[in-house]
């Protein structure tokens, strides 16, 4: 067995251990349920702590980290988010037969937790949905539109913005007027800024707290999405995202 596969292992054993004890655990009884020498738990461990993963107490015990819970949360939110929105993207695309998602933003990138009906004709066939540039995606803007200010300037003066179409908006200060504009509508539109001939307008999902979460978004060609249907869907896709948004817990 390759050497990193070996210690990948013997980091996941440590982590169950850590998760079955109700307190701290000395590196002592770490290495021996691990079967382990104290010298390489010692090395594993500092490097969960290094990573958030395990906790070390000021009497030199250890405990499961933050990072843990944080991702075990993001998971069961992740198939609560899916279950509830399930039933309504369904219903939208039933009622105009259009590409319909459910999406969030992760590292600049828009990444689709569902898709009903995907049609590849409004897609560039590389990419199919996942890792859509967000920025000029409706999806985007929606989540974009939740950022404080300094994080939107992080992103805007850092990361220039790429043309795709001649409607793509490359301005930072354009950008941070139309994210004002998502604030103040409750909607995003994607007006052919990343691929010609496609419109996507989408509205944001909030939890609880009244975090934006993810967006809901429907697609169509400019036919679909024309400028006289255009106020029908918006209200559709808003209505779609309030009903979601209120399954997760939020109160306006």
């Amino acid at each position: 067995m390759p050497e990193n596969v070996r210690s990948t292992e013997r980091a996941l054993d440590l982590l169950e251990i850590l998760s079955e004890e109700r307190g701290a655990i000395s590196l002592t009884e770490l290495a021996s349920r691990a079967s382990l020498s104290k010298t390489t738990a010692h090395r594993l461990m500092q490097t969960l702590c290094a990573r958030n993963y395990a906790i070390k107490t000021a009497d030199s015990k250890y405990l499961v980290g933050p990072k843990v819970i944080e991702l075990a949360s993001y998971h069961i939110e992740h198939l609560e988010l899916y279950n509830i929105a399930r039933p309504y993207l369904s219903e939208l695309y039933s009622a105009y037969k259009m590409t319909v998602y459910l999406g969030k933003v992760v590292n600049g990138k828009v990444v689709y937790v569902e898709v009903v009906d995907r049609k590849t004709l409004y897609m560039r066939e590389e990419e199919s949905g996942l890792g859509v540039p967000a920025y000029p995606a409706s999806i985007g803007k929606c989540m974009y539109a939740a950022m404080s200010g300094d994080e939107i300037d992080e992103m805007l003066y850092n990361h220039p913005l790429e043309r795709y179409t001649d409607k793509t908006i490359t301005d930072p200060a354009e950008y941070k007027k139309v994210l004002m504009q998502v604030r103040k509508d409750g909607w995003a539109i994607d007006d052919e800024e990343y691929l010609r001939g496609s419109r996507c307008v989408g509205a944001p999902v909030y939890d609880y707290t009244g975090a934006t979460i993810a967006c809901i978004a429907m697609n169509g060609d400019l036919d679909e999405l024309s400028d006289e249907k255009l106020p029908i869907i918006v209200e559709a896709v808003k209505n779609t995202a309030a009903l979601v948004s209120k399954g997760m817990g939020y109160l306006p």
